[in-house]
């Protein structure tokens, strides 16, 4: 499995980007997808994640309300849209993989990762 995120950039504060991240390889062996997002200096953070059969998302408090997950599964494909954006959201975010049973919002519980893609907001 390997992931491919883009859609980062910079954005004013209450502005919105949507995150894309492209699943390829064997996705039907995927059982959770997550985003989580990292800063300079600061512990890698969960964002979002769903269950890929069953769909059922959940999101860190942080991001309830403004950030939404979906999935193309056509194209092995998922987003993450976030709007309101505020310049705490400002961080490298990760889409991340899992084929195990694990906690979601748990990094270590991912076996795949993509490279990250760069969200800067602007306040």
């Amino acid at each position: 499995v390997q992931l491919q995120a883009s859609g980062g950039g910079l954005v004013q504060a209450g502005g919105s980007l949507r995150l894309s991240c492209v699943i390829s390889g064997r996705a039907s062996s995927i059982l959770n997808m997550g985003w989580f997002r990292q800063t300079p200096g600061k512990e890698r953070e969960f964002v979002a994640a769903f269950t890929w059969i069953g769909g059922s998302s959940y999101f860190a408090d942080s991001v309830k309300g403004r950030f939404t997950l979906s999935r193309d599964y056509a194209k092995n494909t998922v987003y993450l849209q976030m709007n309101s954006l505020k310049p705490e959201d400002a961080a490298v975010y990760y889409c991340a993989a899992a084929r195990s049973r694990g906690r979601l919002s748990r990094g270590e519980d991912y076996e795949f990762w993509g490279q990250g893609t760069q969200v800067t907001v602007s306040s």
